[in-house]
């Protein structure tokens, strides 16, 4: 079952560690390990009250990590990511779905795809 495999490979990732992209392109370093939840609850659309003050809407819409489109969001927290820091995106930072990581070795993590398909932190 690879998202199973995909969990124990998470879970030897630290904060810190270097992330080298297919290309053999050093990426960055962990920030943020997050575990994947089948259950996590989906973002969706805020359905506006006509009776909720600015606040209540506001607070309503506030989005948690990751910081991604909301579809993308799903698959990230259903199946868990990598928040890693960056100087190769605008934001300083991007993320990595779970099942894009090749291997934990050497106290390093090896992606399977280049840095350019890695979705950056809005």
């Amino acid at each position: 079952m690879r998202q199973q495999g995909d969990q124990q490979t998470i879970s030897r990732i630290t904060t810190g560690m270097p992330v080298i992209d297919a290309d053999g392109i050093e990426v960055g370093t962990v920030d943020l390990v997050q575990r994947g939840d089948p259950n996590a609850v989906t973002v969706q659309a805020p359905s506006a009250d006509p009776g909720s003050s600015l606040d209540e809407l506001i607070e309503s819409t506030a989005v948690e990590e990751p910081y991604v489109p909301a579809d993308l969001a799903a698959r990230l927290l259903h199946g868990g990511y990598l928040k890693v820091t960056t100087e190769l995106a605008a934001t300083g930072a991007v993320y990595v779905p779970a099942d894009w990581v090749a291997a934990v070795d050497d106290g390093r993590v090896r992606l399977e795809v280049p840095v350019g398909d890695l979705p950056a932190e809005e």
